[in-house]
């Protein structure tokens, strides 16, 4: 016999080749609740991924678009016309209060197609936008022809002497009517005087005055309902209603050289030809 040993050729085991044990194998079913719970997170993933790009895209575009209306529609020119009762400041400050009121794109979206009422002594305002950083503010103040003074108040009336407002604040360039008789106020009511027609006379005399620039502190009416027109310490008796629109006319030469006077110039006889008029030194 011969002493060499005999070698078995062992083939090359192929390197792809996994042993499984027994224990280690898994039914189908399972494996596929697995895999399917694999893709169910990865898919909840992707989507909450792609829902928070999609939240830090849009929160981008609206910051972007914030800094850009306020940096470029920041108001930095207001025109306020037409008031009378409240100043500029008051104005702008009653359109423009509150956070944004310095924008003009919330301006021009809060007051489109509407003004602002409910204010007193003011009828309404409009606000127009001129451009990014200009708006103009309107005022519309309710007419008023004269207040009186009742129980510590001023109580303010329109030309039919409807009584309109009443305040503690006295309005510049409205006349105080004095000696009407009248015992109560009601908001909205004429005032219950004994002749409702005076308040015609009133009106016509607001407006003269104004027509000439004269501003008048008092309109006082005697018994007889003769007219005193009062500048401080100087009186200027008009009388009766009669070619009142000429002796106002009339006043806008004199009433310069009474500045400073106290007493009373008489106007009551008028003619064309009257060249000078008696002043009655208090």
């Amino acid at each position: 016999m011969s002493n060499k040993k005999t070698v078995r050729k062992v083939k090359k085991k192929n390197p792809n080749l996994r042993l499984v044990k027994n224990g280690d194998i898994q039914p189908k079913k399972n494996r596929k609740r697995r895999d399917k719970q694999e893709k169910i997170r990865f898919d909840k993933s992707k989507r909450i991924g792609i829902a928070a790009g999609s939240f830090i895209l849009l929160l981008s575009l609206f910051l972007g678009g914030y800094y850009y209306i306020v940096k470029n529609y920041t108001i930095t020119t207001v025109y306020v016309e037409g008031n009378i009762h409240y100043t500029n400041e008051e104005i702008m400050e009653m359109v423009m209060g509150g956070r944004y009121g310095n924008n003009s794109l919330f301006l021009s979206l809060k007051y489109r197609d509407k003004g602002i009422d409910n204010v007193p002594f003011i009828q309404t305002m409009d606000v127009s936008i001129e451009a990014k950083d200009t708006v103009r503010i309107t005022v519309y103040e309710k007419a008023l022809a004269g207040y009186v003074s009742y129980l510590g108040r001023y109580v303010y009336f329109d030309k039919d002497g409807i009584v309109v407002e009443t305040s503690q604040q006295k309005t510049a360039g409205i006349p105080q009517v004095t000696g009407l008789s009248f015992d109560h106020v009601i908001l909205h009511e004429p005032l219950p005087v004994e002749k409702p027609e005076i308040f015609d006379e009133i009106l016509n005399i607001s407006q003269q005055l104004s027509k000439y620039s004269l501003s008048a502190d008092k309109i006082y009416f005697d018994s007889d309902y003769q007219v005193t027109l009062i500048f401080g310490d100087a009186k200027v008796a008009i009388g009766d209603s009669q070619d009142i629109d000429e002796k106002i006319m009339t006043l806008q030469y004199l009433l310069p050289s009474l500045a400073g006077q106290s007493g009373t110039l008489d106007m009551r006889e008028y003619s064309e030809d009257t060249t000078s008029y008696s002043f009655e030194k208090d």
